[in-house]
């Protein structure tokens, strides 16, 4: 079977969702400072679910009431939101950032494993492994090995991150069904952090009891705000729309992007320095991401016409 190729519009739609995700790890480290994990996570999906579903109906959307669509719904909601949001949030407690997106980096190899499994048309070939290994590298060598000093301590909090990782391969095999079910993107996005919320917000309110807690600031809101419509509504259309186009394997490289965009980020508007190792990190990652798209090696073999 061969294999699929991005185009253009598939390419810049994953950049787009490496900025939108690369924001999560920044708003995560601000909210952790304030709210505990399961408040953090349930504020997330809620205001995400309301804002989803006014577009839904402004649109001239509507929500499927049929139970299969729901069970759909309730299950990619667990696998793509539920485990790896909170798994990443208690481990951020824990963690660095850095150390947490290297983590994270790693669903694209979990993701080669569980499509090859799990899939006809998404086996594993040898340069799609290749550029998986190559690509992690690269984000390894562009965030800088010395956060993997502290790979041995807090082990509870690694694995969690490393379970979010594999949660996001699950799901990206998962909903690929969506497509078979005819629905736009906006309509599992919308559906599944509506289920979401449905089996959070009992959690929070019974574990966390966020009445008890302190006034949150203007900085804690701004960043829920942005974690939530942001990394998470505009994330999950975008999210659908890649899936259905060009696959769950080619969907998670964006865990690739994501720390090249921080970086570029942070060079474009905090005036932070690119490095040597950056650019070379980031020539590896674009070195893996050829090769696991397929077009490094087609090179090679086309003919003259």
């Amino acid at each position: 079977m061969q294999q699929k190729q991005m185009g253009f519009a598939e390419w810049g739609m994953l950049l787009v969702l490496s900025l939108l995700w690369g924001g999560s790890f920044l708003f995560n480290g601000i909210l952790v400072k304030s709210l505990p994990p399961f408040t953090i996570v349930t504020g997330r999906v809620l205001i995400a679910a309301l804002a989803l579903n006014l577009i839904v109906r402004a649109t001239g959307h509507a929500m499927p009431r049929d139970g299969r669509s729901w069970a759909a719904f309730f299950g990619m909601g667990i696998l793509n939101n539920m485990i790896p949001f909170c798994l990443i949030v208690w481990g951020q407690t824990h963690i660095a950032s850095g150390l947490a997106s290297i983590l994270n980096a790693t669903t694209p190899l979990f993701g080669v494993v569980v499509a090859h499994f799990l899939t006809a048309d998404e086996k594993m070939t040898g340069n799609r492994l290749l550029g998986v290994l190559v690509g992690f590298a690269g984000v390894a060598y562009m965030i800088g090995f010395d956060v993997l000093r502290d790979l041995g301590s807090n082990v509870l909090a690694q694995l969690a991150v490393l379970g979010a990782a594999l949660s996001y391969s699950f799901a990206g095999i998962f909903g690929r069904r969506f497509r078979q079910m005819g629905m736009a993107p906006l309509i599992p996005a919308a559906g599944q952090v509506s289920a979401t919320t449905v089996l959070m917000l009992p959690i929070a309110l019974i574990v966390d009891q966020p009445w008890t807690l302190a006034a949150p600031s203007l900085e804690t809101w701004t960043a829920l705000f942005g974690l939530a419509l942001l990394s998470t509504a505009i994330a999950y259309v975008l999210f659908f729309r890649i899936l259905a186009t060009a696959g769950a394997t080619n969907l998670m490289l964006v865990t690739f992007l994501i720390p090249v965009s921080a970086i570029l980020l942070g060079a474009a508007i905090l005036g932070e320095q690119l490095q040597v190792k950056h650019l070379i990190g980031m020539a590896m990652i674009a070195i893996g991401l050829a090769a696991i798209d397929g077009r490094l090696f087609a090179l090679g073999r086309r003919r003259p016409a």
